[in-house]
């Protein structure tokens, strides 16, 4: 991916301008290019699933699938309208999707918090429909979540993070914060891409500033 390949669309379409998409799910490899864990599940019953949009996906992938307890991860498309869209039609900005990346991992070994200080840290969260260089709806920042739990956590981990970031000197979190949507899976040459191409592109940039992991009230 070329920063010059990006949508410029900066408005999320509605249900009438969306592209209509279609009733197949593109194909994918059975197993992970780098550990060889199932791609797609259903998943063994312990293991817990997130889905995070920080910009090109390609580079979110490889933060967490280093992480030690993470099963499988995988790239695709969510928080839109179209069903089933290609990659072409997600860079249209006509589809309303987020490149994300669907985390499968082990809650024994790896927290729930960890992988939100690894989201916060990993990107600049206060660009909008844009990361770097990237720019379109697609780039947005987002977090999916699959509980109440989930969701009480990336809701404090936000307010901690905002917290930190204003003695930094940065704007307002502009990450949206979204019961989990449909993913569907992105073609199969985007998995694992910087796996297979280690000389790829990759746009992502944090802000250098830390996030606090497990001191939020979630009751706040």
């Amino acid at each position: 991916m070329s920063i010059f390949d990006i949508g410029s669309k900066k408005q999320l379409p509605s249900a009438a301008t969306a592209l209509p998409g279609r009733d197949r799910a593109v194909t994918v490899p059975a197993a992970h290019f780098i550990n060889g864990n199932p791609l797609q599940g259903p998943f063994p019953a312990h293991l817990r699933q997130a889905i995070f949009g920080m910009g090109c996906f390609w580079g979110v992938e490889r933060i967490f699938w280093q992480l030690e307890g993470v099963f499988t991860t995988a790239v695709g498309y969510a928080a839109g309208i179209t069903p089933n869209p290609t990659y072409q039609e997600v860079c249209t900005g006509k589809t309303g999707h987020n490149e994300v990346v669907l985390v499968v991992f082990d809650p024994d070994v790896l927290s729930y918090d960890t992988l939100l200080q690894q989201f916060w840290e990993g990107h600049d969260p206060t660009q909008g429909m844009r990361q770097g260089n990237d720019r379109g709806t697609q780039y947005r920042s987002g977090i999916y979540v699959s509980d109440e739990d989930q969701a009480a956590r990336a809701q404090a981990s936000k307010r901690d993070f905002q917290r930190a970031l204003d003695k930094a000197g940065y704007g307002a979190i502009t990450t949206e914060i979204l019961p989990a949507p449909a993913f569907y899976y992105a073609e199969e040459y985007h998995q694992q891409y910087l796996a297979k191409n280690p000389g790829g592109y990759c746009g992502l940039g944090g802000t250098g500033v830390s996030c606090p992991v497990g001191g939020a009230d979630v009751s706040a």
